[in-house]
């Protein structure tokens, strides 16, 4: 497995390239690069933040559950930190397997989970004012439901839909969602 924060540039092809084996018969590959808008309002750049101690430490757990859930052979999780300009990739993941379809989902469970639960922040200036961005919910069906008698809630806090809960929370010392 290949877990890592980085300050600078992502070396996808190498990445993706090293992920590559004999028995592979698929590698799916998530490339999430700086869009130029968000809802709307046309983005200049995009500043990380982590923990990167505990994020590091999360994502790592992440990569081995997903070995473990979807039976997949390897995994890449590499997430860049700094300011980033449109059209840089700020994480990428890889997931090698035998087969397409568990690649397929193993891919989709870490960057959603990856998203919910790790201690990274994004705050995205536009050209009229910039915000910690809250994240996107996940789609419906994905998650894990809360303990019974709790209600899950979204960054944005607004409750959780119907189903969908939050597998854990930041420490408030940490937490920059709302700044």
């Amino acid at each position: 497995m290949r877990v890592e924060i980085v300050d600078g540039v992502i070396p996808a092809a190498e990445i993706v390239e090293g992920l590559k084996a004999g028995s592979d018969g698929a590698v799916c590959v998530f490339d999430g690069i700086v869009r130029d808008n968000t809802r709307g309002r046309k983005t200049l750049h995009l500043d990380y933040e982590a923990y990167r101690e505990m994020a590091l430490e999360q994502m790592r757990a992440l990569a081995a559950e997903a070995v473990a859930k979807f039976g997949v052979r390897d995994v890449a999780l590499v997430h860049r930190l700094g300011r980033l300009t449109v059209g840089e990739t700020s994480v990428l993941i890889a997931v090698a397997s035998a087969h397409r379809g568990v690649a397929f989902e193993a891919c989709r469970w870490l960057i959603d989970s990856l998203k919910r639960t790790v201690p990274i922040w994004k705050k995205e200036q536009f050209v009229d004012g910039a915000i910690w961005a809250d994240g996107e919910p996940f789609p419906e069906g994905i998650g894990v439901v809360p303990p019974s008698g709790t209600a899950g809630q979204l960054a944005d806090g607004e409750p959780s839909p119907e189903g969908i809960g939050v597998a854990g929370t930041k420490p408030d010392a940490v937490n920059k969602e709302h700044q």
